[in-house]
């Protein structure tokens, strides 16, 4: 090779690597910038949403129906704010009261109702809100509700959903029929910006996908309230969410329950879902 041929190659992978260099500090300063844009909207979807719901969710643990013959059907109510029924203005609206109510009039029994959801779970939680429960305690049913919060503090989808099969194998084991609604919809929150909520909307929708197939994995039924419900929440935010616009209202709980109690039901019929536990 000419020393000529040698010094034009050599120019060249000269300007190549100044091409990449560019492209890679032009990629670092895109990042930068949209990092710095996305934690400024969701500043300001903090501020619009704050918290005047308070922190904790209205006490409906009863016996619901209890005029209605033979033994309370026991159910257990595990996640976050939307299991804990945070926005409801009455106990007989929050999530769990519809549940109760809901399967009492499907199997004219009365149902016990034990609440465990606390407001700002994360998946990390559920195996703790298990822990709590009284010792010998069994629950006919549970349901559980979790995902918003692990998608907004960026919990990775793989652990989050590791952490569910978990919680569900646990109440599996002792004979528990679980319902698993799968991580809402975020993209339906108006109070956050563009493009945070597209982010939000896909990053929950991944969650969703992992869940189900980690709830079915360890034996339990799945809604996917995305799918079930969150075409109403986009559609009418007024009359779905609550006061913080975030939180489900007295009727997107309701909404919410009867896409749960015909599941809940059929795995009470089921008696042993997925064959690893016994019929009661």
């Amino acid at each position: 090779m000419s020393s000529r041929s040698r010094l034009r190659r050599r120019s060249r992978l000269v300007a190549a690597r100044g091409v990449v260099l560019a492209v890679g500090v032009s990629v670092a300063a895109s990042v930068l910038v949209t990092r710095r844009v996305l934690t400024r909207q969701a500043a300001i979807a903090r501020r619009r949403i704050g918290k005047p719901l308070g922190e904790i969710a209205l006490d409906a643990d009863r016996r619901w129906r209890a005029k209605l013959p033979g033994e309370p059907i026991e159910l257990l109510v595990v996640g976050d704010s939307i299991a804990a029924g945070l926005g409801a203005e009455r106990p007989k609206d929050v999530l769990g009261a519809r549940l109760a109510k809901g399967i009492a009039a499907f199997l004219q029994r009365p149902v016990q109702l034990r609440t465990v959801a606390v407001v700002g779970a994360q998946s990390v939680d559920l195996a703790g809100q298990l822990e709590r429960l009284p010792e010998g305690y069994r629950a006919d049913a549970a349901v559980i509700i979790v995902g918003g919060n692990d998608v907004t503090h960026r919990t990775p989808v793989l652990t989050a959903a590791a952490q569910l099969e978990v919680a569900v194998r646990a109440l599996r084991s002792a004979g528990t029929a679980v319902v698993v609604g799968t991580c809402p919809d975020l993209g339906a929150l108006r109070p956050v910006p563009q493009p945070l909520r597209s982010l939000g909307a896909q990053a929950s929708r991944q969650l969703a996908h992992a869940q189900a197939a980690a709830a079915r994995r360890a034996g339990a039924r799945v809604v996917s309230l995305r799918r079930a419900v969150g075409p109403m929440f986009i559609a009418h935010p007024e009359d779905m969410f609550s006061l913080d616009r975030f939180h489900p209202s007295a009727l997107g709980y309701r909404r919410t329950a009867d896409a749960l109690v015909p599941e809940i039901v059929a795995a009470l019929a089921d008696g042993s879902v997925s064959g690893e536990a016994p019929r009661r």
